[in-house]
């Protein structure tokens, strides 16, 4: 008798603790109200609506009144960008800025493609729609939806979205031709800002993950970097049975294990032992430099908007110039921290200067760069690795395209201890933090042959039932 009471508590332990961590696999579906107030009783209004950027003369007068009435303090002989942005530069860009910026002309490029917004968990959210001009007979579209950062937008995209939806027309390969979804995260660009506290990537995934089923997409790719990484990896967990690919440009790990920990210390002379290749140990060592004294010189920022981000958003969204500077330092030094080295902040290298007041004018224009700061307090705010989804494998294919001038390095032998079914990881020849808007070629050269790669494991999985 106590024999079978023992074993038959003995199965029902297995059993819970099997049944436990399969529940474990997946985030749940928050049902979040974000809105003002108290969330209504009557059902929430579902409608897309089309949406167009606008400008007025009242808007730009005062822009160009601040403008004009800027205060720039002189930088310190041969400081380049090591203090920050260089006022030198700056003014050079103010002055552009001021007399030769058009944001008329920039508002119909915002506009080529079509846009929208609606309405989710009482937030107003706004994307950036785009099917392909020239699909050919008989030709199904994949659906992609990707996802910008900070500071950046979804004009991040404009220039990949061509070569992804029409990629005969650009010399690419036609075999997958894209419909491409770009939301703003709530509280960037024209999407509302959350009225509530707690609004973090998990709830931004819940709500893109609703948005691509209000279109209709059961079945989707999904890509990001920077926050866009975050929100798109929250969403393989949340639906990994609607996620069919994941793609990263950038990939971070938020708790190392023990040989991870070991592979920094002993990784630059046995990197075979910790599965490092050469271009790894290339970009990772001397970690003391490329590791830790990175991240001390240049998450200054992160520290700020994970703490109090209110007080300097209060300040940058009174300044256009002080939000110029703010931005566009990062579009400097997260494009190539060699850049630092220079006046100019090597900016007009990769980007014409109309791109990034284009870019600086979607946190200037609706005054979200305080509730842009603030998903850092949502974020990490509460500690790193204290997050549920942080201690979560993410099973749905990932690729990642690793470019060399992040600035920090993840490793795949690293990154596959998160994404545990990595089926892509190329190590690109050029580009920074901002892979869409700096190399849109790359990025989307890597994104077809990672979902090609997926389609025909799909395929295999298919013929062999």
């Amino acid at each position: 008798m106590l024999l079978e009471i023992f074993l038959t508590l003995a199965l029902g332990t297995i059993v819970y603790l099997f049944l436990s961590r399969k529940k474990e696999e997946t985030l749940p579906i928050e049902e979040g109200w974000w809105g003002k107030g108290q969330e209504p009783d009557s059902e929430e209004d579902t409608t897309v609506h089309p949406f167009k950027v606008e400008t007025t003369e009242a808007e730009l007068n005062d822009l160009f009144r601040r403008l004009d009435q800027a205060r720039f303090t002189e930088p310190l002989e041969n400081s380049c960008f090591q203090y920050g942005f260089n006022s030198v530069y700056l003014r050079k860009v103010i002055s552009y800025w001021r007399n030769q910026f058009n944001w008329k002309k920039q508002v119909e490029v915002l506009n080529k493609y079509p846009q929208f917004k609606t309405k989710i968990e009482g937030l107003d959210v706004h994307f950036v729609h785009i099917k392909p001009p020239n699909l050919p007979e008989g030709r199904s579209t994949k659906p992609l939806l990707m996802v910008h950062g900070w500071p950046g937008s979804v004009y991040e995209f404009y220039k990949i979205i061509p070569l992804l939806t029409d990629p005969a027309s650009h010399g690419l390969s036609d075999e997958h031709i894209f419909e491409v979804i770009c939301p703003s995260i709530p509280g960037y660009g024209f999407s509302e800002a959350s009225h509530k506290k707690g609004f973090n990537s998990v709830s931004a995934a819940c709500i893109f993950y609703k948005l691509m089923l209000r279109l209709g997409f059961h079945e989707f790719y999904a890509q990001g970097g920077d926050w866009g990484w975050l929100i798109c990896t929250n969403l393989a967990q949340i639906a990994p049975n609607h996620v069919k690919g994941l793609h990263l440009n950038m990939v971070t790990v938020t708790s190392l294990r023990f040989t991870q920990l070991l592979s920094i210390l002993l990784g630059r002379y046995f990197p075979g032992l910790f599965g490092f290749q050469d271009e790894d140990v290339k970009r990772m060592f001397p970690f003391l430099e490329k590791g830790l004294y990175r991240t001390l010189m240049e998450s200054g920022y992160a520290h700020i908007q994970a703490t109090k981000p209110d007080t300097v958003g209060c300040g940058l969204n009174d300044s256009p110039v002080g939000l110029a500077a703010y931005i566009l330092e990062k579009f400097s030094t997260w494009t190539d921290l060699e850049f630092r080295k220079l006046e100019d902040g090597g900016l007009e290298r990769k980007y014409s200067l109309d791109d990034l007041l284009t870019n600086v004018m979607l946190y200037w224009v609706p005054g979200c760069m305080v509730s842009a700061m603030r998903f850092y307090k949502e974020n990490i705010g509460k500690g790193i690795g204290t997050q549920k989804h942080e201690k979560l494998p993410v099973r749905v294919p990932t690729g990642v395209a690793s470019f060399p001038n992040e600035v920090l390095h993840t490793p795949r032998s690293w990154a596959q201890q998160k994404y545990i079914n990595i089926i892509s990881f190329n190590f690109m020849p050029r580009g920074g933090h901002f892979a869409a808007f700096e190399e849109p070629e790359l990025l989307a050269a890597d994104i077809q042959q990672f979902v090609g790669k997926v389609e025909k494991e799909e395929l295999w999985r298919e013929k062999g039932k």
